[in-house]
């Protein structure tokens, strides 16, 4: 867990040499620098800026003077105290650094590419142009010569012991496939390769490896040799593999670079040429390019020397050198060193210091030399306190991983928590303050100096909201703070609520999101229990997830249901409320509900649109369109009139297109041009007329939020389907009536009366003045249409209704009617009179009104089949508008209507009709069936009947009026027309009319029916109602005594039951005092056949479901209904107890008419006083807590929870309703108090 750490960093630009550092190697002795140039080479001493010694390679002829020259290789040979060099010119030189002299020791006449000694100085390695490798000891004695590019793979060949065939052989995870894949072509190298060889020897000195470019593929292929020269193993086939090549000291791995076609890495091989794993560089393939791999002399460090493939804006391309370390099978990025895009700042040599690993040397082009050297070092918090959370930190490329062993050991390359930065991190420190050693600073490779606050607590998620800026933490106990970045000083606060109160999570959220309601921001959570709270106040549980997405929060419930809704529109209490309903069948047409599949859960939002992406438990996605979101744009548009873009929409998503004008129906009429432009094709505009629908869909299908801005109109008159018909009919005549005539014809048809006589005649104008406009519908075509939104014999009809046989024939024409069946047909019309011709069509059509108007017009000669057509039809009132009323057809109609009222058992408006159309004796028989004895007798009268058929016909209607208890009307009869005053007195006497009888036997002086008839009947008038009363009483009482008895019952059962169970009881407010369960019960019901019955079947199931039978389910019901019978039965005698009461106390009979009056006012009395027993305060509500000596702890409890709960839902019958006695009617003598 070391970090690298600069220690110090010595840069010296005093040297200023001809030319450019071409090759440098470090002194192990003196620790001074050898660079070469195509110039000279020079001895440089960084630490006292002096040039130790110096010799031109150009005045001895080993280089050009012109500068052309390039030095292939530079090696310090302490053993020697000289420097060897090579140049490519193919010559070897040695440099006495005592002397400053330099001596040719060798030549090679092809040229030399590279030269690399032996880690320990005894032998040299040289490539020469001819693609060779010349090995020489120290002494530069030859000692062979091969070639670098064999065909045998070397002594390390694999060897097959022959044991089966490789496609039976076993291949690992790749499977079968292996053994039929074919072996990839590998592409040549890079364009970038400078194709030179790279030599690397392992630290031991045994061993040493070449990376040439092959000549057969072009790609580079790495050899292995032992230290006498002999080939050992050549690499596998390597695609990708770059020119960088160097051998671990330390270890048996050679390390290189490689492009694969995602990444850019650096791998590793073992000395038999196959891959040992590999490390991605943090660039992409075609960001940059590695120039070189060094390792350290100890092993521990390995630098990556690379620069940038493409130029940046400045036309300069970045050099930079980074410094990887590995631990525990995992590669660090310690430090990153920038050069900048200054070609004069950029290295040309690097190497490592032999005697010091961490020793980084550096020459620039400018001939800078820069030393750097770094220490191990663990970056701790450096706490004494409880406080400190013991924290280490780790440099990893951009990241900084934090352990924090207070809490738990974590080993690398795990961590506690990750730090993200945006550049390589190259030092981090802790805070050295007491109480802040958990703070920390990084120092990053551009420059920038990060500080991160240690929060009081874990953080476990972090949020931010790009609208308004805020950055809400939570830490693992749940509670919240806000980050206040936009300051000179970064803090931490509490999250607070518009109060100033503190506001954290109940419980940790695994989930957060920001979000305004209703103006003020809130941290929306989901726990891991399903549970979404806003703030400290819980919204919902059973979420499964939610995302925001503009103005909407959008959740999953395990109900398997998506909401959507807007959060502008709602309060946390709306919210709340909203969430808690269950969807049930109340909801189907709420927008904010969506069923979803099982398990489902939200993976994102599209911003700025209606799409919500969904990933099912088997991992699947899908897109739905939420009805809400999708709502939402589409008023968006419709309200900036972008009327294509919601057709469009609603097309695609199937959503009514009546939601265009139900929206605002104001707007779309003002801008029905607009409209119509912006859809364009007549194909989309017929589609929206063929779907408009009377309903409006603002108020069904897709209701309007309370919010919203535009307002239901108020119902119109016309109506909706025949106002935007017109409406765009008269928009697109006036626009382009040629181009829009399909759909001008749809706006006909589409009225809630179609129009089809007008379409027909559209079209028969069409094939008399075809258009001649370029792209017009042709008469043709516009009928094909019409076909299509008609059906052809409806088309028919109505083009025959037209009466216009072109139009009919053109119909015809078009439609898959046989000529043979309309051809005879429309001839025979033809020759017929015109108004029978239109009589004959329109009794076809079955327009009988219309065949009758014209049949009215067509002479004598056809009455007879008009009166046959009136009686068919039963036109009678038509018929009569039809002719005059002093006409015989009039008479002859009027009598055949007579005789159908009769028919109809209205004999009292047929009788009306004979009368005025002059048949007084058919009139005098039907008012005389009717009772009608008022129109009778004058009928009789003007006939005139003779006195003792007029006498008779009173007596006849005298006593059918009996018969209907018309007692008063038939006495007058009698009295004035049959002249019979004693039969007329008895009829009143009969109908309890005391008055009227006593003045009709004083008017005829016929006292002696008074004694004979009249007393009589007083009498037992008398006994009669006295004896009703007191049965009435009776059964009174005894409903009333019953009725309590039943619910003492009740009440008894209950109380058992809520005791017995407890208060959980599912069916304890079943037992209520208005319920219909008794548990002495021994009757049961069902109405679950009810439901299908007649009309007059449910009355009978009601009346016996209310039976009066001891024990019946529903007898305390059946009961209150028949007291309350008995009640309104009692009350409404008050008027007929009065009269008798006065003719009783003039005729002298007091006694009678005082029990009379006692009678009926102790039954009043009585009734009125049991009202309240019987329907008590409250009885169809809750009643109150059961408490009391009988009550226990269980019962009232239950009482109370029952409160709570809503009424349970049953099929009894309602609770009748109090009775109301008329108290305000006098019936009282005050003669017998």
């Amino acid at each position: 867990m070391r970090n690298l750490k600069l220690l110090k960093s010595l840069r010296s630009s005093e040297l200023q040499g001809p030319g450019s550092p071409q090759c440098f190697s470090v002194r192990a002795d003196t620790g001074s620098l050898l660079i070469a140039s195509q110039y000279s080479i020079t001895e440089y001493d960084p630490r006292t800026g002096q040039v130790v010694s110096e010799a031109s390679l150009t005045a001895d002829g080993f280089l050009p003077e012109d500068g052309s020259g390039v030095v292939v290789g530079l090696q310090d040979l302490a053993e020697l105290e000289s420097a060897c060099l090579a140049t490519a010119g193919g010559d070897v030189v040695l440099f006495n650094l005592n002397t400053c002299q330099l001596e040719c020791v060798g030549s090679v006449d092809r040229g030399l590419t590279s030269m690399s000694w032996s880690p320990d100085e005894e032998l040299v390695i040289l490539t020469t142009g001819q693609e060779t490798i010349i090995m020489m000891t120290k002494d530069f004695e030859p000692i062979t010569e091969v070639g670098i590019h064999q065909d045998d793979f070397g002594e390390g060949k694999f060897i097959t012991v022959g044991w089966g065939k490789k496609e039976t052989q076993f291949h690992g995870s790749e499977g079968k496939q292996a053994a039929q894949r074919k072996i990839q072509e590998v592409q040549p190298a890079v364009s970038w390769d400078d194709h030179r060889p790279r030599v690397t020897w392992r630290g031991d000195g045994q061993l040493f490896a070449v990376s040439a470019i092959c000549p057969q593929t072009g790609a580079r292929k790495v050899r292995v040799w032992n230290r006498e020269g002999v080939l050992q193993a050549t690499s596998e086939p390597i695609n990708g593999l770059e020119q960088a090549l160097c051998w671990k000291p330390s270890g048996s791995l050679i390390a290189s670079t490689q492009r694969h076609p995602n990444k850019h890495s650096v791998v590793f091989m073992e000395k038999n040429g196959l891959l040992h794993g590999d490390f991605a560089l943090p660039l992409s393939k075609v960001q940059a390019k590695v120039k070189e791999l060094l390792w350290n002399s100890d092993s521990a460090v390995l630098a990556v020397w690379l620069e940038d493939m493409s130029a940046g804006e400045d036309g300069q391309v970045n050099t930079y050198i980074q410094l990887w370390t590995v631990a525990n099978y995992h590669w660090y990025l310690k430090q990153s060193l920038e050069f900048g895009p200054d070609p004069q700042k950029a290295p040309v040599c690097v190497c490592w210091d032999p005697e010091r690993p961490l020793r980084l040397h550096v020459v620039t082009r400018s001939w800078t030399s820069i030393t750097y050297d770094w220490g191990w070092t663990t970056e701790r918090s450096t706490g004494l306190d409880a406080t400190d959370n013991a924290s280490v930190a780790v440099i990893d490329g951009e990241k900084i991983l934090v352990t924090t062993f207070r809490q738990c050991v974590v080993p690398p390359p795990m961590c506690s928590f990750e730090l993200q930065l945006k550049s390589p991190v190259n030092q981090v420190t802790f805070l050295c303050q007491p109480e802040g050693t958990n703070q920390l600073a990084a120092f990053t490779a551009d420059g920038q100096i990060s500080v991160y606050t240690q929060v009081d607590g874990v953080v476990v998620s972090v949020v931010h909201s790009s609208q308004t800026g805020t950055v809400a933490l939570q830490l693992e106990d749940g509670r919240i703070r806000k980050l206040i970045w936009d300051c000179q000083e970064p803090s931490v606060e509490d999250w607070q609520d518009s109060s100033g109160c503190s506001i954290n999570f109940p419980v940790p959220c695994v989930q957060m999101a920001l979000c305004s309601i209703s103006g003020e921001e809130y941290l929306l959570g989901l726990t891991e229990r399903s549970h979404l709270y806003a703030g400290d106040s819980e919204l919902a549980s059973s979420v499964s997830s939610f995302a925001i997405c503009n103005d909407f929060l959008l959740i999953t419930t395990h109900s398997h249901t998506c909401r959507c809704l807007q959060l502008s529109t709602l309060t946390v209490k709306g919210l709340q409320a909203a969430l808690a309903s269950d969807g049930g069948q109340n909801d189907q047409n709420d927008e904010t509900l969506r069923r979803v599949e099982r398990g489902s859960r939200i993976v994102t939002v599209v911003p700025q649109d209606t799409r919500v992406i969904l990933q099912m438990p088997r991992g699947n996605l899908e897109t739905i369109h939420h009805r809400a979101l999708v709502l939402a744009q589409l008023r968006k548009w419709l309200d900036s009139l972008k009327f294509r873009d919601a057709f469009e929409c609603m097309r695609k998503l199937r959503i009514n297109l009546n939601f265009i004008y139900d929206h605002n129906p104001k707007a779309f009429l003002e801008n029905i041009e607009t409209f119509i432009k912006q859809l364009s094709s007549i194909n989309h505009i017929n589609l929206f007329l063929t779907e408009l629908k009377e309903e409006d869909t603002t108020s069904s299908m897709y209701p309007r939020s309370e919010s919203s801005p535009v307002q239901p109109q108020p119902a119109s008159k016309q109506k909706k389907v025949d106002v935007v018909c017109d409406a765009l009919r008269s928009v697109m005549e006036s626009m382009d009536p040629n181009k829009y005539c399909l759909s001008i014809l749809t706006a006909h048809v589409k009225k809630t009366i179609p129009e089809l006589e007008i379409a027909l005649q559209k079209v028969h104008e069409l094939r008399e003045n075809p258009p001649k406009a370029p792209g017009a519908v042709s008469a043709e075509e516009a009928l094909k249409y019409l076909l299509f939104l008609v059906n052809v014999n409806d088309l028919y009809d109505y083009s025959l209704g037209t009466y216009d046989f072109d139009l009919v024939l053109m119909v015809a024409e078009k439609s898959q009617k046989d000529p043979k069946e309309y051809l005879p047909f429309l001839n025979m019309l033809k020759s017929l009179e015109p108004n029978y011709q239109r009589y004959t069509i329109d009794k076809h059509l079955k327009r009988y009104r219309k065949a009758l108007h014209h049949l009215s017009k067509c002479g004598e000669e056809h009455f007879p089949e008009a009166l046959q057509l009136v009686k068919e039809q039963k036109l009678y009132s038509e018929a009569l508008r039809l002719y005059s009323a002093d006409s015989a057809h009039y008479k002859t109609l009027s009598c055949a209507y007579a005789e159908h009222l009769v028919e109809q058992q209205q004999a009292e408006q047929a009788g009306l009709l004979l009368w005025r159309c002059g048949e007084p004796a058919r009139a005098l028989q039907a008012f005389a069936t009717s009772s009608s004895w008022r129109n009778a007798i004058c009928v009789a009268q003007q006939i005139p009947l003779p006195p003792d058929q007029l006498a008779l016909l009173a007596r006849d209607l005298a006593e059918k009026l009996n018969e209907q208890r018309r007692y008063s009307e038939a006495a007058l009869l009698l009295d004035q027309y049959a002249k019979d005053c004693e039969e007329a007195i008895l009829a009143l006497i009969t109908g309890a009319s005391w008055e009227e009888a006593l003045r009709l036997i004083y008017m005829h002086n016929r006292q002696d029916i008074t004694e004979t008839n009249l007393k009589p009947a007083i009498l037992e008038a008398v006994n009669t109602q006295t004896s009703f009363l007191e049965a009435q009483i009776g059964t009174f009482t005894r409903h009333k005594t019953r009725l309590a008895v039943v619910r003492e019952q009740k009440e008894k059962a209950r109380l058992e039951m809520l005791d017995e169970d407890g208060p959980d009881c599912a069916d304890a407010e079943l037992y209520s005092e208005a319920s219909s369960v008794m548990t002495n019960s021994k009757y049961s019901h069902s109405n679950s056949r009810i439901s299908s019955r007649s009309s007059k079947n449910r009355r009978k199931a009601e009346r016996k479901k209310l039976s009066l039978k001891e024990g019946s389910p529903m007898e305390d019901r059946a009961l209150m209904f028949a007291l309350a019978e008995i009640i309104t039965t009692v009350d409404k005698m008050r008027e007929e107890v009065h009269n008798l009461l006065k003719v009783l106390v003039l005729f002298q009979f007091d006694k009678q008419a005082e029990k009379l009056q006692l009678t009926y006012d102790e039954a009043l009395q009585m009734m009125e006083a049991a009202v309240p027993e019987v329907w008590p305060e409250g009885l169809q509500t809750s009643q109150a807590p059961l408490t009391g000596p009988n009550s226990t702890a269980n019962s009232i409890m239950a009482s109370f929870q029952q409160q709570q709960r809503p009424a349970a839902s049953q099929q009894d019958a309602e609770v009748p309703t109090a009775p109301k006695m008329r108290n305000g009617v006098k019936w009282k003598l005050s003669v017998l108090k």
